[in-house]
Order: C-alpha cells, then sequence, then structure tokens
C-alpha cells in the first residue's frame, strides 16, 4: 500500500545530464534549489529537464558561478539539449530552479546578496 506522504511528489523536478541530447550520467533533484557552481554536479552540465505542474515555476540560468551577470529567465517546463546555446555570452555557470515565479528584480537582489530566498536548498 503506498502511504500518502510516498504518494507525494515534490516540484518542480530538476534532471541534469552530463552530455548535451540528455546523455551520459544524470543526476535529479526536486524542490526549490540553487546551484552557484553547476561544473561541480556531474563535472558540468550539458543538458536538462525541468518539470512542474506550476506555472510559476521559474528555471534561471547565469553565465558566471554564484549567480552572476547575465542571465535568463525561463517559465514553465523545459527540455534543453545543449545547455551552452541558451545565453549569448557564455555558458551556463550558475542556475537557479524554483515552482516560484521569480522576478527580474528578485534575481537582482539574489546576485547583489549572492543568497537564495528562504527555503530553497543549494546544491
Amino acid at each position: 500500500m503506498i502511504t500518502a506522504k510516498a504518494a507525494a511528489a515534490v516540484y518542480p523536478r530538476l534532471r541534469v545530464f552530463s552530455e548535451e541530447d540528455f546523455r551520459g550520467l544524470r543526476r535529479t533533484y526536486r524542490g526549490n534549489l540553487g546551484m552557484p557552481d553547476v561544473d561541480s554536479v556531474l563535472t558540468g552540465i550539458e543538458s536538462l529537464k525541468f518539470f512542474s505542474t506550476s506555472p510559476d515555476a521559474t528555471l534561471v540560468l547565469f553565465d558566471r558561478s554564484r549567480f552572476r551577470d547575465n542571465f535568463v529567465i525561463l517559465r514553465g517546463n523545459r527540455s534543453i539539449s545543449e545547455l551552452d546555446d541558451i545565453l549569448r555570452k557564455g555558458d551556463v555557470e550558475s542556475l537557479i530552479a524554483t515552482n516560484q515565479r521569480l522576478t527580474a528584480a528578485q534575481v537582482r537582489a539574489i546576485q547583489r546578496t549572492g543568497k537564495l530566498p528562504a527555503g530553497y536548498r543549494l546544491i
């Protein structure tokens, strides 16, 4: 028998891959989180799948580690087969995945302080 706790899914779900086109090693993360250095996960993330049941779900990709410099905000479910093609000025070096709707102002506050909102995990 499946208990209610076991059946409850935690979103968003972020699945990362060590190679392009969803190949290679993979790891799945759940819940609101930030990765200040994607190179420390699987020796680098080359592709990813982001899934949530919430329309407010937000994926933020940065071109420098520790949530710095240029960023792009993506909403909703995403399958990105080549992560390097997303940012114009460089590779994705850090990211935030959340079920909440993060605004550009909130992302800039994270950049300024280097701190994620309460309840987020650092990976």
